[in-house]
């Protein structure tokens, strides 16, 4: 009789993806740690959760193979039936398995992707996901969780290690979007509620959006000019990050900014009096 397989860790979601969904977090993995998987031996990656299509992991396994020929991506799905359909797809490289935040590989991956997965989890349930992660990456892997518009022109992430979140970015194409508020529906789950008054992340995105006011006049020249500006005058009193790779003009002009994960932890803080640069 066959032994039936252990029951994977998490829930089932609704599955939404497209092509390109994820062009803007896989483009930051490979700038932000391209270096980190060409210097790895074995280099093994999971994109958990990819839905009900194949297509972002194998956009992924695209992107990664550019920087480093040899490495193994792994599209993990909690739900059987997509598994069974992603298959077809993979090849030398790329493969498709059920599971959930257990990580069902052979040895620990250096890069989990996990997008869209925890909006439908509270704030508790999330922040369990994130330890069941953590403890299964390699010990100097990472882990990309984050939430994107069903298009993937607004989006946000956090990026956690063994220690915890380190950091939390924001990104958006330059014609997708009013002001950076509009990001605030993006947030990670461990962050979404927290948009209220008295928290960090409500006083960032204010302050963001004063400072996208003050930038309007820049807005003449294009909207990657007045993001640049808006994030040159956010970073005066909030720890952007200014250098690369995870900061710089470079970055700002792809419609990004990333700032330490304590800036904006839930907790309570102005900002401006706590942070400053």
């Amino acid at each position: 009789m066959r032994a039936r397989a252990p029951r994977a860790s998490g829930e089932i979601t609704r599955g939404t993806t497209g092509h390109n969904r994820l062009r803007r977090a896989d483009r930051w993995i490979c700038a932000v740690y391209g270096p980190l998987l060409v210097s790895a031996d074995r280099p093994l990656v999971v994109d958990l959760g990819y839905g009900a299509s194949h297509v972002t992991t194998t956009e992924l396994f695209l992107r990664l193979r550019r920087i480093r020929p040899d490495v193994e991506v792994v599209g993990v799905e909690i739900d059987p039936a997509r598994v069974a359909a992603a298959r077809p797809y993979e090849r030398p490289g790329l493969s498709f398995a059920y599971g959930g935040f257990e990580l069902p590989v052979d040895r620990p991956p250096l890069v989990v992707r996990a997008f869209n997965v925890l909006r439908q989890y509270d704030e508790a349930r999330a922040w369990e996901a994130w330890d069941l992660l953590r403890a299964g990456v390699a010990a100097d892997g990472v882990i990309v969780e984050g939430t994107c518009s069903e298009v993937g022109h607004r989006a946000a992430w956090v990026t956690l290690d063994a220690r915890g979140p380190r950091t939390v970015t924001l990104a958006a194409r330059m014609a997708g979007f009013g002001s950076p508020g509009d990001l605030a529906e993006r947030l990670p789950k461990a962050l979404i509620h927290r948009n209220v008054p008295g928290e960090r992340v409500h006083a960032f995105l204010r302050d963001f959006d004063h400072c996208w006011a003050v930038a309007a006049p820049y807005a003449a020249y294009g909207m990657r000019p007045r993001w640049t500006a808006a994030v040159e005058l956010l970073a005066a009193s909030w720890p952007v990050a200014v250098r690369p790779p995870l900061g710089g003009r470079r970055r700002w002009r792809l419609g990004e900014v990333t700032v330490p994960w304590e800036a904006l932890a839930p907790g309570g803080g102005s900002g401006q009096v706590l942070y400053t640069t």
